[in-house]
Order: structure tokens, then C-alpha cells, then sequence
């Protein structure tokens, strides 16, 4: 079962400034309407060919998108590979915090 991690306490971790993996996984025109400051974009259509983006040795990563479904698929693929994952429940849709737009 894949770990999950509410937006409320996404937003206190950053915060808190404590280093996060943040990959907002929504589609770039997605990304662009707004996302998290920390977060960087990897589509999840393009992550089987960006899977070189997700080093073995990095911390664990929290993945968000608009509601969690495309995070959830994210997260089993990447977990299957061995790397450590955190789904953010609720996604972009329940983020009440700062987002920024454009690249």
C-alpha cells in the first residue's frame, strides 16, 4: 500500500522547509494554470521515458496531480521500480496553499 500524505501536511512540510521531492505529475497546460512553487513537472505520460529523472538514491517522492488518480498510478509504477513514493491525497483539487503559473 502506498503512502499517502494530506495537503495540509504537504503544506506544512514545505513550511517547514523541509527538502521534498515534489514532481506535480498533470499534464503541462495543467502545470501551467498553477502548481505548487516546490513541485517540478513530469507528466505521467511521459514518466516511463523520464524514469531516468528518478535516481535510486533520492529521497522519497511525494507525487501530486489534479485528484490523486494519475499520482496513484504514478506512485505504483515508480514504487514497483523500488523507489520509495508518497501520494498526495486530494491532489491539486484540495491544495489550499500558494500556486504559481507558467513554466
Amino acid at each position: 500500500m502506498v503512502q499517502e500524505l494530506t495537503t495540509q501536511e504537504l503544506e506544512q512540510k514545505l513550511k517547514n522547509g523541509e527538502p521534498l521531492n515534489l514532481v506535480d505529475v498533470r499534464e503541462v497546460d495543467e502545470w501551467q494554470a498553477g502548481h505548487i512553487k516546490e513541485a517540478r513537472n513530469i507528466p505521467l505520460s511521459e514518466i516511463v521515458q523520464r524514469v531516468d529523472e528518478f535516481p535510486q538514491e533520492e529521497m522519497e517522492i511525494v507525487i501530486i496531480c489534479r485528484s490523486g488518480g494519475r499520482s496513484g498510478k504514478a506512485c505504483d509504477y515508480l514504487g514497483a521500480l523500488g523507489h520509495t513514493v508518497i501520494n498526495v491525497s486530494g491532489g491539486m483539487l484540495a491544495w489550499e496553499g500558494e500556486v504559481v503559473t507558467g513554466d
